[in-house]
């Protein structure tokens, strides 16, 4: 059975940064916990990000503090959007990653650089105050580095869920002089791993994953090296968004992925001994995630 509601939720604007460096010659990305506390995906890892505000929407102001034209914005990362929305999504993406681990996206210009000590101090005690980006390159001429960022893909919550986004996945490399720190409140550890690894350990229930983040990092296992990676990353387009849609029966739950052969019936069951037989191991293909023991696994096409 499809547990349905009357009404699906209108999903939210958000964005996410898969943050990724090199280390000895093999790809890393990093990952945060998600506290167990949090209202969307509790004590899953996941990619740094989070919803769009409406700061982030001041086009005009932004425009004035990043490193690209607007025509170069376009292509770089607008596409199936309004240049205005393609800033919007970016601006929220280095925000939220700053917020959420540490990872600021910007470089000063021509300032000693306290405004962003204080601003690494409030963060820490949990004490930022809204509005905190827009004052940091007012006062001390931060340029927020949108040319660091690469489309990756687009997901939407499925509608079954109360908390719903439509959410821009960024892909960017982790600049060398910068440390990752969680803000031990919205996360509460803080990994750098291969994408082969995380998925290992998500099957062993060591690095829960929340579904997109298991999809990305499948997608990851193509590339071994960041120049790769980043290379693959310019070509890439927003595409259709991805979809994916909630099954239950029950207390048992899955999602059906748009590539999933029976994506569009409409009903789908659940047979906990075909998905069990079906299990997918990493890095085969697979269309559907069984939630079983907390862990969503993922099961073969």
């Amino acid at each position: 059975m499809n547990g349905s509601r009357p009404e699906a939720i209108v999903p939210l604007p958000a964005a996410t940064i898969v943050l990724a460096r090199e280390r000895e010659g093999k790809l890393q990305v990093l990952l945060l916990l998600r506290s167990g506390q949090s209202s969307f995906m509790a004590g899953k890892y996941v990619f740094p990000g989070g919803q769009v505000e409406a700061a982030d929407t001041n086009a005009d102001f932004w425009r004035r503090h990043v490193d690209m034209r607007p025509d170069r914005i376009s292509r770089r990362i607008g596409g199936d959007m309004a240049d205005e929305q393609a800033v919007a999504a970016a601006i929220a993406a280095i925000r939220e990653t700053f917020e959420e681990s540490g990872v600021l996206l910007a470089r000063r210009h021509g300032h000693s650089g306290g405004e962003l000590h204080t601003v690494f101090d409030r963060r820490l005690a949990g004490e930022l105050p809204r509005g905190w980006l827009q004052r940091l390159v007012q006062k001390e001429g931060w340029i927020i580095e949108l040319s660091r960022l690469f489309r990756w893909s687009r997901w939407v919550t499925p509608e079954q869920m109360r908390h719903r986004y439509d959410a821009r996945f960024f892909l960017a490399r982790m600049p060398d002089d910068q440390v990752c720190l969680p803000d031990m409140q919205e996360t509460v550890n803080a990994l750098w791993i291969g994408p082969e690894e995380a998925l290992h350990k998500n099957l062993s229930g060591k690095v829960p994953l929340s579904p997109p983040t298991l999809v990305t990092l499948h997608e990851l296992l193509a590339h071994t090296r960041l120049q790769n990676l980043e290379d693959a990353a310019a070509r890439r387009r927003w595409g259709r968004p991805l979809k994916p849609r909630l099954v239950t029966d029950g207390d048992e739950k899955m999602i059906v992925e748009p590539w999933d052969p029976e994506y569009r019936r409409l009903q789908i069951r659940i047979d906990v001994a075909d998905l069990h037989a079906g299990l997918a191991p990493v890095g085969t293909s697979f269309s559907r995630l069984w939630l079983s023991g907390g862990i969503w696994k993922p099961v073969k096409c």
